[in-house]
């Protein structure tokens, strides 16, 4: 995926002004999502550009997987239907959303509720 792209989480951006700076920058140290919601929309465009590090990075250490291994789902859609907190002046947040996919067998979507918190600077 080019930063000229249309960004997977479909927020009207570029895929470099919206997820991928998130992306390059936690190699880079910053910057971070500042919202739940921000991170949510970057953590499914890793998904969907195949970026397991971001994804096993983001996810909190208490409840992360000991690995990640790719799953041959295409990613086609987020759809973020609300949030609860989870402002740049939050420690917690929640974002309810569906995110829609392809895979060998069919189609499906995922409907979640998820929980996030901020840690210092960075949400999980």
């Amino acid at each position: 995926m080019t930063d000229d792209s249309r960004c997977p989480c479909l927020s009207g951006e570029t895929y470099g002004a919206c997820c991928g700076r998130f992306h390059a920058g936690l190699a880079a140290g910053g910057p971070y999502p500042p919202t739940a919601a921000a991170l949510m929309r970057s953590r499914y465009s890793a998904s969907a550009v195949g970026d397991l590090s971001y994804l096993k990075a983001t996810w909190h250490p208490r409840t992360r997987p000991a690995d990640l291994a790719p799953d041959g789902v295409t990613w086609r859609r987020l759809d973020v239907l609300g949030t609860v907190a989870g402002g740049p002046f939050d420690t917690a947040g929640v974002v309810e959303f569906a995110a829609h996919y392809r895979f060998p067998a069919g189609a499906g979507r995922l409907h979640e509720v998820s929980r996030f918190v901020r840690e210092g600077r960075r949400w999980f």
